[in-house]
Order: C-alpha cells, then sequence, then structure tokens
C-alpha cells in the first residue's frame, strides 16, 4: 500500500486565524468547524488544540503511521495540524509535555453528533420520557473507544466547554457541539472515568463566564463540594414480584401506613456522621417490620446543598445526596425493602429550587429555568425561584426527574411537595406582587396544565405507582382525573383534618365539650378527595412541640391523650403517616442535625406508645374493615356523632364485608354502662383497647362478649352497653 503523502504546514504561510484565536480564548461557538479531521481541497486536514502537549504524533488502528507522523505546531499556539492526501477516520494522538512524559489521547472533535434529531425535537416539544439518558453524563463506547457523551441544554450561552478533573478545569479543552436550534450541547469526550469530577463552563450573551452543575448530573461530590460525579449505575435488581404485584395492586383498597424518615437525623454513627444508605437499609427495614408499616416515605433525599433545608432545596433533580453513598448505595435500600415487601415513597419538590450561583439559576446568563419576573419567578418567604411551567423544556426536565425516580430506582411514589404554591399566582404575596392569569384569575394555569400532564403520565408509564400531593388549600378535585376537571393526583393530604384534631386535643378535656365540631367537621369532606392522615414532620418543628408535648395535662393523661389520638387516626377514613419519632412519642422537637433521642424508648411510657402503634398497624393491615373503601362513604357510618357532652365519638368502620364498631372517649372519665344504638341483634368482642396495660394504661375496658339488648335506643331497636376506658379507645368486632 502507497504510504499517505503527508505536507509540512510550514511550507505555507501559517498563522492563528481569527477561529483559532476565538477556541484558544474559549469564545468559539462552533469548535468542532475548525478541530478535527476535516476536507481541505483534494487533501485531508486534522486541527488539535491541546495546550498541555509540547509535540504530537499520530496513531491510527492500522498502525500504518505507527507514532512516526508527527503535527506541526503553529508558531507561539496550541494548536497542532497535519496535512495529508488521506487521513484515517479513527485515529489517536500520541503527545508529549514540556517534562518529555508521554500519553495517549482520543480526539474528541473526530466523533460525529451522538444525539439523534428526533431526541432534540421530542425534547424541544416537551414530551422526552427518558430524557434523563439523553442530557447530562453518559459513559458510553464509540468506535471502540470508551468514554463518556456529555450534554446540556443552554440555548443562549454563546460556548459550553465540560471542565473537569481530567482536562484541569480548563475551559479551553473540551468545548461543546452546538445543536443549533435545539439549544443543546454536546461532546463525546474519550477516556473519562466513572466517578471523575466534573461541570459546565457556560461564556453567555453579555461574554460573562460561568461554571454550572450539570442539571442531569446522577451524582455529586460530597457537600458543601459542588461538582458532579459520572456515574454508571452496576447494580442488580432482584425485586421484580415486587414490582410485578404493584403495577397489578389497587391501592385503593389496600392498607398504606406509612413512616416518613428524614434518612440524617433517624439514627447516626457513633461519631455522629451519617450512616450509608446500606447501613440504613438494614437498619431500618428491621425498626419498620417491628413496628408493622407497609410503606417508608423519604424526605427529600435528591441532592441538595443545605442540612438545614432538609432537602427541600434541589440542586440534583437526577441524583441521590451522596451525604448517604452513591446512587447504588441507595438502590440497595430500595431493593431490600421491596425484598420485605415494604414500599419506599419519595418527597419530591418541583415546586422551587434555590438560587445558588452554580445550580440551574440563570443557568445560561438567561432565565432559563424560572420566570424573568420575580413576581412569577420568586418565592420571597423562601428565598427560592420558581420554575417556569410554561417552558415545554422545563416542564419535561421535571416530568423526566419523577420518571427518573420511579423508573430507574423502582420508587413506589412521590409525595409531590407544596402544590399550593404552584396552584396560586399570588401564594403567600403582597397585593401588589403578583401577575393575574391571561383570564384575569389568582391560577396559575401553565402549573395546572403541568400537574394534569405530570400525573397522566407517570401513572400511565409506570403502572401502580402513587402520586400523593401536600395541598393545604380547598382546591377542588385534587385527586379527580384531569378528564373529569381534577389535578389527576392519587392521593391528597388531609390538613384540615389534621390541624382541627390537633387543635382539638390540646385542648384540657374540660373543655372539649365546646370543640366537638373540630372532630365532626372533617366528616362532611372525608369523601370529596382521596386523603392521607398525616401527622408530619411539619407539625414537630418551629416551636410547634413534639407530639406528647401538644399533649394536655399531667404525665399519664398526656400519654393517654397520644395514645388516643393515634386510634383516632388508625380507625378515621384515609391512608395514615406518622412521622419518625413520633410512634415513641420523643419529647424534644425534632433535630435535623442529631439522631431520634431512642434513649426514650427504654421508659415504659414512651414503650408503650411504640407497643401501640405497632399494635395499630398491625390491626389496620389484618381487619379489612378499617381499608377497603377508605374513600368512599360505604366504608364509615356514624353511630353517634352528636355526644358532645361526653366528648365520645363512636362509628362505624365497614369494608370487604366486615363491620368494626369504633368508640373513642375523649375526657379521663372512664364511663361504665355507656350505652350505644345498634340497628342488628348481635355480640362484640373488644379486639382493640389503647387504654391496655401493654401500653402502660389503666386496663379499662370489656372482657368478654358484649351483647345487645333488644330495647330501642337514639332511633335503633337494639342497645349495647360498653364501659369506656378513661381518654381511651376501644375497637369493637360482632361475633
Amino acid at each position: 500500500m502507497t504510504s499517505p503523502i503527508v505536507r509540512n504546514p510550514r511550507s505555507s504561510p501559517l498563522h492563528l486565524t481569527e477561529q483559532m484565536r476565538s477556541i484558544a480564548t474559549a469564545t468559539h461557538h462552533d469548535p468542532f468547524a475548525v478541530l478535527g479531521r476535516h476536507r481541505l481541497g483534494d487533501e485531508w486536514v486534522i486541527r488539535v488544540y491541546q495546550p498541555m502537549a509540547e509535540s504530537i504524533y499520530l496513531l491510527s488502528p492500522d498502525d500504518k503511521y505507527r507514532g512516526k507522523t508527527q503535527f506541526s505546531r503553529i508558531e507561539n499556539s496550541d494548536f497542532f495540524i497535519l496535512t495529508a492526501n488521506e487521513l484515517p477516520e479513527q485515529y489517536q494522538l500520541n503527545c508529549y509535555d514540556k517534562n518529555g512524559n508521554n500519553f495517549l489521547a482520543d480526539d474528541p472533535y473526530r466523533f460525529a453528533p451522538t444525539i439523534p434529531d428526533l431526541d432534540l425535537h421530542l425534547f424541544n416539544e416537551g414530551e422526552h420520557r427518558t430524557l434523563y439518558n439523553v442530557l447530562g453524563a453518559h459513559p458510553q463506547i464509540i468506535d471502540g473507544v470508551q468514554g463518556v457523551r456529555f450534554a446540556v441544554w443552554a440555548p443562549s450561552a454563546k460556548r459550553v466547554s465540560v471542565v473537569g478533573e481530567f482536562n484541569y478545569w480548563d475551559g479551553r479543552t473540551h468545548a461543546m457541539r452546538n445543536r443549533g436550534s435545539s439549544g443543546v450541547w454536546e461532546i463525546f469526550i474519550p477516556g473519562v472515568q466513572h466517578d471523575q469530577l466534573y461541570k459546565f463552563e457556560l461564556l453567555s450573551a453579555d461574554n460573562s463566564i460561568k461554571v454550572k452543575q450539570d442539571p442531569y448530573a446522577n451524582a455529586f461530590e460530597f457537600r458543601p463540594q459542588t461538582a458532579c460525579k459520572v456515574y454508571q449505575s452496576r447494580f442488580q435488581w432482584t425485586d421484580k414480584n415486587w414490582l410485578k404485584l404493584r403495577a397489578e395492586n389497587q391501592w385503593q383498597q389496600q392498607p398504606m401506613s406509612v413512616y416518613e424518615v428524614h434518612l440524617g437525623s433517624w439514627q447516626r454513627d457513633d461519631n455522629g456522621g451519617f450512616l450509608n444508605y446500606k447501613t440504613l437499609a438494614h437498619k431500618l427495614l428491621e425498626y419498620v417490620q417491628f413496628m408493622g408499616y407497609t410503606h417508608i416515605e423519604l424526605m427529600p433525599i435528591t441532592e441538595h446543598p443545605l442540612d438545614d433545608s432538609w432537602g427541600y432545596q434541589v440542586t440534583g433533580y437526577f441524583a441521590a445526596t451522596s451525604r448517604f453513598g452513591t446512587p447504588d448505595d441507595l438502590k440497595y435500600l430500595i431493593n431490600h425493602f421491596h425484598q420485605a415487601n415494604i414500599g419506599v415513597l419519595l418527597d419530591w419538590v418541583p415546586a422551587h429550587f434555590p438560587k445558588d450561583d452554580y445550580s440551574l439559576s440563570n443557568f445560561d446568563g438567561s432565565c432559563l429555568y424560572e420566570h424573568e419576573d420575580p413576581r412569577l419567578g420568586e418565592h420571597r418567604d423562601w428565598g427560592t425561584l420558581i420554575f417556569n411551567y410554561g417552558r415545554r423544556e422545563v416542564r419535561n426536565f421535571l416530568i423526566a426527574s419523577a420518571l427518573y425516580w420511579l423508573r430507574e430506582f423502582h420508587i413506589d411514589g412521590l409525595r409531590v411537595d407544596a402544590v399550593a404554591s404552584m396552584l396560586y399566582l399570588d401564594y403567600s404575596r403582597e397585593a401588589d406582587d403578583w401577575i393575574p392569569n391571561k383570564l384575569g384569575g389568582r391560577e396559575n394555569l401553565e402549573a395546572i396544565e403541568f400537574l394534569n400532564k405530570l400525573n397522566t403520565i407517570t401513572q400511565t408509564e409506570v403502572p401502580g405507582s402513587v402520586i400523593i400531593a401536600e395541598e393545604s388549600t380547598s382546591w377542588p378535585q385534587v385527586t379527580r382525573p384531569p378528564e373529569h376537571g381534577g389535578l389527576g393526583f392519587c392521593m391528597k393530604w388531609n390538613m384540615g383534618w389534621m390541624h382541627d384534631t390537633l387543635e382539638y386535643m390540646a385542648n384540657d378535656p374540660v373543655h372539649r365539650s365546646h370543640h366537638h365540631n373540630k372532630l365532626t367537621f372533617g366528616l362532611l369532606y372525608a369523601f370529596t378527595e382521596n386523603f392521607v392522615l398525616p401527622f408530619s414532620h411539619d407539625e414537630v418543628v418551629h416551636g410547634k412541640g413534639s407530639m406528647i408535648n401538644k399533649m394536655p395535662g399531667d404525665l399519664w393523661q398526656q400519654f393517654a391523650n397520644l395514645r388516643l389520638l393515634y386510634t383516632y387516626q388508625f380507625t378515621y377514613p384515609g391512608k395514615k403517616l406518622l412521622f419518625q419519632g413520633c410512634d415513641f412519642a420523643q419529647r424534644g422537637e425534632w433535630n435535623f442535625s442529631t439522631a431520634l433521642d431512642w434513649f426514650s424508648a427504654d421508659i415504659d411510657e414512651h414503650r408503650g406508645i411504640m407497643s401501640l402503634v405497632a399494635d395499630l398497624n398491625n390491626l389496620y393491615t389484618t381487619q379489612p374493615g378499617l381499608f377497603t373503601d377508605d374513600f368512599t362513604d360505604k366504608g364509615f357510618e356514624w353511630l353517634n356523632a352528636d355526644d358532645a357532652g361526653n366528648s365520645v365519638l363512636s362509628y362505624y368502620r365497614k369494608g370487604a364485608d366486615q363491620t368494626l364498631l369504633v368508640v373513642l372517649n375523649f375526657t379521663p372519665v372512664p364511663r361504665e354502662n355507656y350505652q350505644i344504638g345498634i340497628h342488628e341483634a348481635c355480640s362484640y368482642k373488644e379486639i382493640f383497647n389503647s387504654d391496655s396495660n401493654i401500653y402502660h394504661g389503666s386496663n379499662v375496658g370489656n372482657e368478654g362478649l358484649c351483647t345487645t339488648k333488644p330495647q330501642p335506643y337514639m332511633g335503633r331497636s337494639n342497645t349495647l352497653t360498653l364501659t369506656l376506658p378513661p381518654l381511651g379507645a376501644i375497637v369493637l368486632q360482632p361475633c
């Protein structure tokens, strides 16, 4: 074979062109048009910009050049040029630095674009369901070369580069290819390895330099460092059976008792440091199984810079926080729970994001993810920015994030934070600090459209997943389908029930008869939505006091009140949620920076609360009358809602051909011979008593069978006579 004729560029007058100057100063908009292999008339040219090299030789797979063909260096520059009548499409650069050290490099500018036009089109239309596989950093093998494809959306940038520990954070070295009107930039960089650090360096329209995190990064450094990590998952899932059952499951008719967890404060190691996801998997599962919960809900474990935000100011919407280990460590935790038939929910935050200048804020020199007008784009109270839900690419970013956690991490559902702040343009704003919608109203029409789409897509593409709204207003039909005018959520936190109940329980029992409607009002709207009954982290911080300290009275009354409250929660229509520490009556308010006060669980009264919650979970999950018809009035019937004088409630819970009788006494007075009108003549057996001595109660209750008498009472043909424990609740089952 005839050797290629190599031209010596020095035989022609060479000088730095304007394009080369712009590459050297990292201002060129399209370096791929200059660098790499190009046709030059009847010949080929390879141009290389390599600041670390003193000399460069060409290598090719067929070994034709054998490293003997040297590039010519343009005088007083870091540009190297090789011209020949033929040059290989695939080649390497054998580089020598000023100290004579040798290193091999694959030229990133010899590779063609790797993102298909269809992907870019779908993204710009807001319809790309697996966008997390396109944008971000993705290890790939192209032409037999291992490397990483980087891609980012930055339509207003004049130039974008990948900077990292593999190029000494030099923005001149790996300037990216612009994909035209899509606003996407991409580059394949050979040799970049798993776990290497990187960011994006952007030249904005005003010629200022911004160094930003990758919005689609899958891993980050441990805070307070902020660089992204190239990450390639190697985890092998073993939860196929769980996913199959989840997809077939009718969650509306199943029990759901959720343990809300903040991983950073649930437990810590002996030195006060964070536990790894894997360690937490075993410790947490053992506790959750002992207590009988069906699900855990993780407060946000998406990456966030500030511990004080509890995870609600997110900078990494596709990354598990590195505080507790790697993404695969988190997958281990989820897989471990699924193998034990425990679901995992994730607290997810699409309502706002922090202003940190290394993250989404003013990303490419423009308000890319947020609104430009602060009356639309800023939460004054929280010091955060609001997503621009009217922008298709932003909606796609958020929906792709939701799908990422549901698909790639097998998360069973999302609790969507701060939905009310998304729905109202005037949320927590002064009268002159908001802009009405196009119809003149206060509703955020673009956010509503986004939520409709989010709920439709997630529940269609990930069958069995549940999307739960934290929505604190009277917005109608939050949990009704979009085609029927609803928002499409599966469930909604019942904030009204929670506030009314806690206000009622805070009253001294002697005054409770005057506030009886606080307990009964909720049944007027209990079946207008699919409700979760939450006692969450928000109720035990910021001076609100712990759950036990909300209860009035002396020590005995406080614990009796709390046992009564939890029994009321577990027998009331709706799914259940308890925050960590509440289930053993931690005295202190929740502190995100330290572990829970686990020593309390060794004290009799606290251990009694823990036993009560475990038994309530068992009662709830094994008695269909308490869960199969949570969301319809078929599952509930008042027996007596009007006994304000005695502060007593009594009702039936029904489902799957089962009926349970619940009676609650909200005073510290034992009530013997308490009568209830019953339609059917039958006997009842007490199957649960919150005043039992096993919970450190006074053990007042009903032994043996309680049988009705054929005496009309309160419009019913039979009378049941019971003994009601003080500040206690009983559950009875017909025999």
